[in-house]
């Protein structure tokens, strides 16, 4: 009987086990040690607080965490128009609205609570100067494994909350 029990449990482990994916509880590595890298862009959505969805464009980027408690990060839409004249500094008034309006890149310090998940960044400058300093400023640590983050930006400027998944730079 004990040994029918005993690979009754094995049976349970082998078939329960794979159904719950390496979490970051599951790595034994603090979340920081973590996020530590450089993560690629793969997609995001955004929600309204009454849950309504907000269309997202197609997007390409990245992030950087650094262990001296740095971050970076950039997005940019893949439309993104060339500059006619080749001068960043002399684009048409179409091409700098397009670029202005599908590119948010921004650099500070980061610290980490390891109970809520939550990575807090202080934004020291950025294309959207409205971040700059900007108070509760964090990201929500949703899953991560050796090769994919998601996380939440519980409340833009614009009022929206946006879920982002990014993969581990190769």
């Amino acid at each position: 009987m004990n040994k029918i029990c005993v690979l009754g449990v094995c049976a349970v482990a082998l078939v329960t086990i794979p159904a719950f994916p390496n979490t970051g509880l599951a790595q034994g590595k603090p979340l920081k040690d973590q996020l530590v890298g450089t993560w690629i862009y793969v997609s995001s959505t955004g929600k309204r607080d009454d849950g309504s969805t907000v269309p997202r464009p197609s997007l390409q980027g990245a992030v950087t965490y650094t262990t001296d408690g740095r971050f970076h990060f950039i997005t940019t839409r893949t439309d993104t128009p060339k500059v006619s004249s080749s001068d960043p500094s002399r684009p048409t008034p179409e091409e700098a609205m397009s670029i202005a309006s599908g590119s948010v890149a921004y650099t500070g310090t980061y610290t980490v609570d390891e109970v809520t998940k939550t990575v807090h960044a202080n934004v020291e400058t950025s294309t959207f100067a409205n971040l700059v300093g900007a108070p509760n400023q964090r990201r929500i640590i949703s899953s991560i494994t050796a090769d994919e983050m998601k996380f939440t930006n519980p409340r833009t400027p614009a009022g929206v909350t946006l879920e982002f998944v990014w993969k581990r730079a190769k």
